[in-house]
């Protein structure tokens, strides 16, 4: 293989959050890109590029045989959680390295992890399926309140939430089902067990079957019902990593996964750590980001020498902590100020980005009219020696920063010392 191996990216999706993988992976490869409009800030990291909708599988594939025609493929890689199934179709098509479109789906399909898991002994959460509100009924009562209903394919938290009676289940289960409905492999509802302890989630990197558990990210999640993740930390020195590295890997190896970077989720309970989901690739918001700034491991380059079929280097070159904080409005409304005291990130260090993602004049709507996700105003990262220290730095920043929405014309609220504490959320 040569030294600069090309590598074909699909759906490289938003700078803000993304950004940081396609440079990681353009530092050692040469990137040849499938997206779905023409790119933009792209272009200082690819050496060709193909416009076809990944959602259409018939256009990824004529898109891959013309970049094919044109280079000589390594490997393709995606970090988009939607496009996982079309991606491995097209690596087979193409003969690339790949874990199956079979595999993929099951992790696409959340009612199919929970099955792999019981199967395998991997412990997770009992769980139901449900089309109908009726059904929805009768799978929480046998399971047991409180329960949590969630899409049974789709991600980002969207369409999940809490029941803890069953006069709130008609309301979870629309909630549910209009995630559900969006989704391209399922439209049911899943009802399952809800699982008390802290949530966290487990970075690893599997190749030619054998998974490393990378790091363990800390989480702090937004107020019931809604499961939004407010806030996410990475530390290399996470004593945490031993006790829950071989679950995650059981998890990774029951689903049949063999290549690839996973984000493994779980909660720690008092039976131990039980499984939520296992998404197939690289985490969201910044996380394989804060995994870098902590450890050393770089994952996107990871992922992609692994599509390649070169060994990662996981090897730890730093012992350090970072965080990442998400900005939400505390109400609906229009956003009237979204900003930090002046001249505080201009003395900062240790903030190390501040990126905004809605400005002052938009409106914002929350849950259940809305999403959290879309409802994201903002986020900053922050680096640290320890958690502890970057869970200090993140309440310095939350100090000075103004997040203002006027609801419904009303006066306007401050989300200022507002969001829950950025920690693991008891």
């Amino acid at each position: 293989m040569p030294s600069r191996p090309t590598v074909l990216v699909v759906a490289p999706a938003d700078e803000a959050l993304r950004g940081y993988c396609l440079d990681s992976v353009a530092a050692a490869h040469n990137i040849v890109l499938i997206t779905h409009s023409a790119p933009t800030w792209e272009r200082r990291c690819i050496r060709d590029v193909e416009i076809a909708d990944p959602a259409d599988e018939a256009a990824l594939l004529t898109a891959g045989r013309a970049l094919a025609a044109r280079h000589t493929l390594h490997g393709v890689v995606t970090w988009s959680e939607w496009d996982l199934v079309n991606v491995a179709r097209l690596a087979e098509h193409l003969g690339l390295r790949t874990n199956t479109p079979q595999v993929m789906g099951d992790c696409r399909n959340k009612a199919a992890q929970r099955s792999l898991f019981a199967r395998h002994r991997v412990p997770s959460a009992k769980a139901m399926t449900a089309h109908t509100l009726l059904e929805a009924a009768l799978a929480a009562e046998t399971i047991g309140y409180p329960v949590v209903l969630k899409p049974a394919a789709y991600a980002a938290s969207i369409g999940v939430s809490r029941v803890t009676r069953s006069e709130e289940l008609p309301g979870a289960f629309d909630f549910a089902q209009a995630g559900a409905e969006l989704s391209r492999e399922s439209a049911a509802v899943l009802v399952e067990e809800y699982l008390h302890g802290p949530e966290i989630s487990v970075e690893c990197a599997t190749y030619r079957g054998t998974t490393t558990a990378v790091a363990v990210t800390r989480k702090t999640l937004g107020p019931a019902p809604y499961f939004e993740e407010v806030a996410h930390s990475v530390d290399a020195n996470d004593p945490l990593l031993v006790q829950v590295g071989p679950v995650a890997a059981s998890a990774v190896r029951a689903l049949g996964l063999t290549d690839g970077i996973q984000h493994v989720e779980m909660r720690l309970t008092d039976a131990g750590p039980r499984l939520i989901e296992v998404n197939a690739r690289l985490a969201g918001d910044l996380i394989g980001q804060l995994v870098h700034l902590a450890t050393g491991v770089d994952l996107p380059r990871a992922a992609a020498d692994i599509a390649c079929g070169t060994a990662p280097d996981l090897t730890r070159t730093r012992r350090t902590a970072a965080g990442i904080r998400l900005l939400y409005p505390e109400v609906p409304g229009t956003v009237t100020a979204c900003q930090f005291t002046d001249g505080f990130t201009a003395h900062t260090p240790w903030l190390r980005q501040v990126h905004w993602l809605r400005e002052v004049g938009d409106t914002v709507t929350l849950p259940p009219a809305g999403s959290m996700y879309s409802a994201r105003v903002g986020f900053f990262t922050v680096t640290g020696t320890t958690t502890r220290q970057v869970e200090q730095r993140t309440r310095l920043a939350l100090d000075q920063l103004t997040l203002t929405t006027t609801p419904n014309s009303q006066r306007p609220m401050s989300q200022r010392s507002q969001l829950p504490e950025a920690g693991t959320r008891a």
